[in-house]
């Protein structure tokens, strides 16, 4: 199952592409690709639609950010001996735990502006993990 996002930014539409290619709407059976919408169950669900019955949607609109939404974006830095090598830094003993702003996410064909005051951009990729369920201390026992 392939989920996407597409139309301008800020105006994405749920979608789910077909065996064929073609994007078709996901806005009567979700609000978003986001939150709630990523849980098992939902994912099940939507897992067990007829795609076929979906109304299509135009196939050359731009495709979004794959989730919305998002409420933090937090990142480990220098996680592998050669980041650490390259940017003569030394490895750390624990990781490295910063945040960038959520504007920094974008589409895969989106534009990448670099923030007025900047000097350089770093060509990187991050990997973003969803955490679909709130929670704070939890237990590792308690942990699904």
């Amino acid at each position: 199952m392939k989920l996407l996002r597409v139309g301008p930014p800020g105006q994405e539409k749920p979608a789910i592409l077909d065996r064929d290619g073609n994007y078709r709407d996901l806005s009567a059976e979700v609000e978003d690709i986001a939150g709630a919408t990523l849980l098992p169950e939902t994912l099940s669900r939507l897992a067990g639609l007829d795609l076929e019955a979906l109304p299509l949607i135009d196939s050359d609109q731009r495709i979004g950010a794959c989730v919305g939404s998002i409420g933090k974006f937090v990142c480990i830095g220098l996680n592998f001996a050669d980041h650490a090598e390259e940017s003569n830094m030394p490895i750390p003993d624990e990781p490295v735990v910063f945040n960038k702003w959520t504007s920094a996410v974008c589409g895969p064909d989106d534009d990448v502006i670099k923030p007025r005051g900047s000097t350089k951009l770093d060509w990187e990729v991050e990997l973003g993990i969803v955490i679909g369920k709130q929670g704070a201390y939890i237990d590792e026992a308690d942990a699904e």
